[in-house]
């Protein structure tokens, strides 16, 4: 067998082998990082009484991630509806077209079952099922999953500035912090910043009960920096 038929047979070897190896996806293309993003929630992740529903928390997240010259992020894709529960945002998203993995993902959910007063335990066991499904479209890496706490509506004027919400919501926020703690995912106090909306109606939506663009501008501003760490690690 001649050497030049024995280079010939290695390199048809290789390429065979090679064409039957799908391609290594690499979201970094020509120094610019291309990436998904999917938010999961309720009222408070669809901008419910905005007057521009651009001013949501994670569409005004995407565009100031895209400020930075080497992140380019598309429209988010979000599974959320106002006076969703946990058990209901569960079926929203499996009945929702969604891509099998996205590069960020985020979870707001909770404060329909306090307003129904629905048990504790199940949504404790609700919220960690999101939050396992969460991890499931991030690909199973938990540093791409951020969590938020619920805002309190307890202070707002639909809220009569009831002191036993804002109770019950830290009751809430608090299971949210120890299942997202034990699941090492990064968990994000915005409530404090909600409260600001008690002496500032500025923050508040026309309807006086959800926040407005300025103060989701205040969310993003919060949670900018690690979330942006998330797409460079």
């Amino acid at each position: 067998m001649s050497l030049v038929f024995l280079i010939l047979l290695t390199l048809a070897s290789c390429q065979e082998k090679d064409e039957q190896t799908p391609p290594r996806v690499d979201h970094h293309t020509s120094d610019t990082i291309r990436f998904s993003y999917l938010a999961l929630g309720d009222s408070y992740t669809i901008g419910t009484a905005l007057p521009d529903s651009s001013r949501s928390y994670p569409i005004q997240l995407i565009e100031r991630l895209n400020e930075d010259s080497l992140l380019e992020g598309a429209k988010p894709s979000i599974v959320a509806f106002g006076g969703w529960r946990t058990d209901q945002l569960i079926l929203g998203i499996d009945t929702a077209d969604l891509d099998q993995t996205y590069d960020l993902v985020s979870l707001l959910i909770g404060v329909n079952n306090q307003f129904q007063n629905r048990p504790l335990d199940v949504y404790g066991m609700e919220f960690e099922q999101l939050l396992e499904t969460a991890i499931q479209f991030a690909g199973n890496d938990t540093n791409r999953v951020f969590v938020l706490s619920i805002p309190d509506y307890g202070v707002t004027p639909a809220g009569e500035g009831n002191a036993e919400i804002s109770q019950e919501i830290d009751i809430y926020n608090d299971i949210i912090q120890d299942i997202a703690e034990s699941y090492a995912v990064d968990y994000f106090n915005i409530t404090e910043i909600s409260r600001m909306a008690e002496d500032n109606v500025e923050l508040l939506a026309p309807d006086s009960l959800h926040p407005s663009g300025d103060m989701y501008e205040l969310w993003v501003n919060e949670i900018l920096d690690d979330v942006k760490a998330k797409l460079y690690e």
